[in-house]
């Protein structure tokens, strides 16, 4: 059985930084698809990060682009979402997402369904 736990939430001034970790257990990072999003209070979830991680190609939403970076700790067993540069709107429920699908050309992944979801931690952001 597949979990995610997603660790490293919490409050930050703007400008400042945060880094999340997403450890699954049952679950083998470095061969799938394996993403970040996040969900603000009275919107709908979106995706911020993407890593394939059978390659190590990123992707990035554009409002996050040049300020986040996913990484993965294959060592660790560990998806990372390093944040700096925070914004008010970063706030919100971030959820590491998990799946079994390795995709050609790797960008596909940030358009597949993902199976594996965590529980999501908070990340609120003050100005």
């Amino acid at each position: 059985q597949v979990q995610l736990v997603e660790s490293g939430g919490g409050s930050v001034q703007a400008g400042g930084s945060l880094t999340l970790s997403c450890k699954p257990s049952g679950y083998s990072v470095g061969g799938y698809c394996m993403g970040w999003f996040r969900q603000a209070p009275g919107k709908d979830r979106e995706w911020v990060a993407i890593l394939a991680t059978f390659s190590d190609d990123s992707y990035y939403a554009d409002s996050v682009k040049g300020r986040f970076n996913t990484s993965q700790d294959k060592a660790k067993n560990t998806l990372l979402l390093q944040m700096t540069s925070v914004r008010p709107e970063d706030t919100g429920v971030y959820y590491c997402a998990a799946s079994y699908t390795s995709t050609t050309p790797s960008s596909k992944c940030a358009r597949i369904r993902y199976d594996y979801w965590g529980q999501g931690t908070q990340v609120t952001v003050s100005s």
